[in-house]
């Protein structure tokens, strides 16, 4: 027996309740997206409607990033989310990603202090300045491993 198994049942309630979110925050419209996860932070378990609101922020800031609905949709994120400062650093760091990744201006500093993951994320990217900052100061070994490493693909292409 797996755990696809289990009768839902027997699930604790902040489970059902976080599997919920999740589903209907991978089905809302656009138009529904700001109440829902709204509703979704007014759970009495936090921690467990900002994890559900965090996975959907990352998978909906992934697919947009790179486009022009990024922004009015990062404005209407950031509403919902005001009163949740981890949510709202995420999508600040999600907006330094964007521009690191389509060669907008961004600053040093802000790179610099953003969380490791973050920093992580971007390591990873194509930004020659952003990977030589990181592979120097950025805040892990793994950071800058990672960055050293892009850095010399990049270099042998």
């Amino acid at each position: 027996m797996d755990d696809h198994d289990v009768p839902r049942q027997n699930e604790p309630a902040e489970h059902l309740r976080f599997r919920d979110y999740l589903s209907g925050l991978g089905q809302v419209s656009e138009a529904d997206e700001e109440d829902l996860v709204s509703a979704v932070l007014t759970d009495s378990d936090r921690t467990m409607a900002q994890s559900a609101v965090l996975r959907h922020l990352d998978h909906r800031a992934a697919d947009l990033h790179s486009g022009s609905a990024y922004e009015s949709w990062a404005e209407r994120m950031r509403r919902a989310t005001a009163r949740h400062p981890f949510l709202t650093r995420r999508l600040d760091e999600w907006s330094l990603l964007r521009a690191v990744t389509l060669g907008r201006p961004w600053h040093s500093e802000a790179l610099l202090e953003s969380s490791d993951w973050a920093q992580l994320k971007t390591s990873e990217s194509s930004n020659t300045a952003a990977l030589e900052l990181l592979a120097t100061r950025g805040r892990t070994k793994r950071i800058r491993n990672t960055a050293r490493t892009n850095l010399n693909q990049r270099s042998q292409r």
